[in-house]
């Protein structure tokens, strides 16, 4: 496919503004947000107890991920749990009984989930909507199930005193405060390639799908490949998350699998922003300390929850990042909004489609929105 077709796809325009006119330089910005998040974090565990830190960052990538499916993709999964809780499994499993080092534990976590991603994928793909998300969820309980019923999962006590062996022999992750390092080295690694992802061709494409699929399939893209594609991504990182977390707190049980874990980052997602790079991260962070400062509290804790995801929905339908986005918007007023001028446009195509340009102008509004075939 041409370049052409990929801003057309994506309602971006060749002068680098999307199609509400707004330039496309928030890239750098979002970089320079996430350096600073990363400098800050690395001076939190002398502020913060480590634990909770990784905890947080876990849950973090995981939304990210989960974010990657939904707010990219415009694909509703009730299932991501089965990809979290299993590579946990599995990374436990291959570092406890298989004597595996740490890090092949973690990458064998996340390879499985990426294989159960293309299955599960290519099943759940074939449908739409709510259709999906319930093929999804059916898909997370037969997991569920199995892990319950397999011997080398433990049944209901899971696997307990998974060791920290260094990693690649040399770091010693025993000490939590150096396990913390590499934790926030996987979310960051995690997280640029979300982030790249979110900003190449194949992210425009995937926006694309989820503003209007119609029209990327009459443009000749193979939706449902991207849509696979995407899939695997998430259940990938997904995977990574949960195979770190089992590392972090040296157990891997039934709760990372439940559909009540994939509720979860539902909820860290909406309330974040979905669709936002940022939200998932904030989105995450709340829930987390929330219930970890309400542990005290038992089961209403979920009634908090509950709470908080029905405000979300009702008053803050774009997320803590997202209105806050939105805010900045509205302040920036009118001008930054407005498109570019017809002439900018013309000036930026070749030669050959100039006139096509300015005639789509003198068409209208209506016929000048349409897209110039290649």
């Amino acid at each position: 496919m041409t370049n052409r077709s990929i801003l057309a796809a994506s309602g971006r325009t060749s002068s680098g503004r999307t199609a509400s006119g707004r330039p496309a330089s928030g890239r750098n910005v979002e970089l320079i947000v996430f350096a600073v998040l990363v400098a800050g974090l690395t001076v939190a565990p002398l502020m913060v107890y480590p634990i909770l830190l990784m905890k947080v960052l876990c849950f973090a990538l995981f939304a990210c991920a989960f974010n990657l499916l939904i707010g990219y993709g415009g694909l509703l999964s009730f299932g991501h749990a089965m990809f979290f809780g299993f590579a946990a499994y599995v990374s436990g499993y291959t570092i406890k009984a298989w004597g595996f080092p740490t890090e092949l534990g973690i990458l064998a976590g996340a390879a499985v989930a990426a294989v159960l991603g293309l299955v599960a994928g290519s099943i759940a793909i074939r449908r739409q909507g709510i259709y999906f998300a319930m093929v999804t969820l059916a898909l997370a309980q037969m997991v569920f199930f199995f892990c319950l019923q397999a011997p080398f999962t433990g049944g209901e006590d899971g696997i307990q005193a998974i060791p920290r062996r260094p990693i690649f022999g040399v770091i010693d992750i025993s000490r939590d405060i150096v396990l913390f390092y590499v934790v926030l080295a996987i979310f960051a690694a995690g997280f640029l390639i979300i982030w790249r992802t979110i900003h190449s061709p194949f992210g425009q494409v995937l926006k694309a799908i989820r503003e209007n699929e119609a029209r990327a399939i009459s443009l000749g893209y193979a939706v449902d490949r991207f849509k696979l594609m995407a899939f695997v991504l998430s259940a990938t990182l997904s995977g990574l998350a949960g195979a770190t977390k089992a590392v972090v707190f040296q157990l891997a049980s039934l709760t990372d699998v439940t559909w009540q874990m994939s509720g979860e980052v539902v909820l860290m997602t909406l309330v974040g922003g979905m669709g936002t790079v940022f939200g998932p991260i904030v989105g995450a962070a709340v829930i987390v300390v929330m219930q970890n400062t309400f542990t005290g509290f038992g089961e209403w804790v979920l009634v908090a929850q509950g709470c908080i995801f029905v405000l979300t929905v009702l008053l803050f339908r774009r997320g803590i990042v997202g209105e806050i986005v939105a805010l900045a918007q509205r302040r920036r007023g009118d001008e930054d909004a407005a498109p570019p001028p017809v002439a900018e446009l013309a000036d930026k195509q070749p030669p050959s489609d100039r006139g096509g340009v300015r005639a789509s102008a003198a068409a209208g509004p209506s016929e000048a929105s349409a897209p110039v075939s290649s």
